[in-house]
């Protein structure tokens, strides 16, 4: 979510020369870009500025930026001292979070992989039956009030399964990279990388 403490910042077209802080690359640097276009603007049109999320979180409590790219724990502690929502992602993008490996590597440890996701198969069955130890153990992990587990545990899905919107969510991510410079080389059909 895009978060911002300054009263003045009633949308996100008064982001616009702005200092926006956030970790290139990643789903809420889309999500600035997408709120950004929708507005007739791009990442161009603000000062962003690379930080990982506490030191973003950080650099809008002491004011040094504008506004923050923010999730999780340093999303949820932030509007909790004060700083609200501006934009989040709900009809711009979807946080589509993949496992990834190589070919070479899956080639090489077949194993190893397969361990991996039957481990995490696993674990997200577990979560699915014991959700009340799920929250907890997400607590001490993240460090957050039960409280803010609570209201967090909504905004994730963890369910395993890759879905037609999952396939198109990862072709517009890979548009969002090679717009960028993140990313060199097309990849024709994302849906040859999904086992």
């Amino acid at each position: 979510m895009i978060v911002v403490k300054d009263p003045a910042i009633k949308s996100v077209r008064d982001l616009k020369g702005k200092k926006v802080a956030g970790p290139k690359g990643t789903i809420l640097h889309q999500l600035l870009a997408a709120a950004l276009e929708k507005e007739g603007m791009s990442v161009k049109d603000v000062q962003f500025v690379q930080m990982d999320l506490p030191s973003g979180a950080n650099a809008l409590s002491n004011g040094s930026v504008d506004a923050a790219l923010l999730a999780g724990p340093a999303a949820y502690n932030t509007l909790a001292s004060g700083a609200r929502m501006l934009r989040n992602g709900e009809g711009l993008v979807d946080a589509t979070i993949v496992i990834a490996t190589t070919e070479k590597f899956m080639k090489q440890y077949p194993k190893a992989v397969e361990t991996f996701m039957a481990a995490h198969k696993k674990s997200i069955e577990w979560m699915k039956k014991n959700p009340q130890a799920a929250k907890e153990m997400t607590q001490k992990e993240t460090g957050l009030p039960m409280a803010g587990v609570e209201a967090m545990y909504p905004w994730y899905d963890f369910d395993p399964r890759i879905r037609k919107a999952d396939i198109e969510e990862l072709v517009r991510t890979q548009q969002f990279m090679l717009d960028n410079g993140l990313q060199r080389k097309k990849i024709d059909d994302v849906r040859k990388l999904v086992k």
